[in-house]
């Protein structure tokens, strides 16, 4: 899998996260993905070719393979990974979502011009409204990943030491055979290290959701002055939008003018009689 083209699709949303969301992604790529392309997938590269056991049975050590080994420990992690960073995508759908709407307003109110549109490319939005709604939700689905995750490794793995010796007895082995997994050492410090990082993922998305809030009730709290000092560009969409909706207005009034003062001689004549 080509993992640089994964991460670059993910951290477009970066400069719309928090400053724990930043650190969230840095330890997701330097901590995970790195490690796990560069030195995890080296390490478990001879699991399968590594582990023997002493018979000669055909079939017997894949067998065995199977029974201690049922997901490989990189394949668990990288569906681990994949499906904690999705819902990343939540909030760049979003966002892109909200760019389209803000150049529709843009070109309705006749500014159009390419330095207005790339002040609406280049915009950070503040996670408030819907977009934090989004936000929190991609948050709660990836807590929810990770501990899922971290309780199927436990159900599978739930002795994470990799130990040398394993014994197994399942058929076609014609008895109780030795099997012998290669550099276990190696492994467990990888599988502890991948499982400690997870952890911290878990309480760094956990800060996040703890500091999300308490902006959100600071916001609720903040004075009417305060909420006027808007970032420039919401400023002006905000008035675009009224002078859009002022404009319909006037449009009306003056359709409707048009229409009485385009009446006929012969009607204005008939309701002058009637008088």
């Amino acid at each position: 899998m080509n993992w640089g083209s994964f991460y670059a699709v993910i951290s477009g949303v970066n400069r719309h996260s928090t400053g724990i969301g930043r650190v969230w992604l840095s330890v997701i790529f330097i901590f995970r993905i790195l490690v796990l392309v560069v030195a995890a997938e080296s390490v478990w590269g001879d699991e399968k070719s590594g582990f023997t056991c002493n018979t000669q049975q055909p079939g017997c050590n894949s067998v065995c393979y199977d029974q201690f080994f049922p997901i490989s420990h990189i394949r668990l992690w990288a569906l681990q990974l994949i499906l904690v960073s999705t819902p990343a995508l939540l909030v760049a759908m979003h966002v892109a979502h909200r760019r389209h709407i803000d150049k529709k307003i843009l070109k309705r109110a006749g500014r159009s011009s390419p330095k207005e549109l790339e002040n609406i490319k280049n915009q950070k939005f503040q996670i408030t409204g819907a977009l934090w709604w989004t936000y929190m939700i991609s948050i709660i689905f990836r807590i929810i990943f990770e501990v899922a995750f971290l309780y199927i490794f436990y159900v599978i793995y739930p002795d994470f030491k990799m130990v040398r010796l394993v014994k197994c007895d399942s058929f076609p082995c014609p008895n109780t055979v030795d099997c012998f997994v290669s550099r276990p050492t190696e492994k467990t410090i990888f599988t502890v290290f991948m499982l400690a990082v997870s952890a911290v993922c878990v309480l760094l998305n956990l800060a996040e959701v703890v500091y999300l809030i308490g902006r959100a009730c600071k916001r609720s709290f903040r004075s009417p002055e305060d909420e006027s000092k808007l970032p420039w560009i919401s400023q002006r969409l905000s008035t675009y939008k009224q002078n859009e909706i002022n404009q319909l207005i006037a449009d009306h009034s003056l359709k409707s003018k048009f229409t009485v003062t385009k009446k006929s001689p012969a009607e204005r004549g008939e309701r002058c009689s009637a008088f």
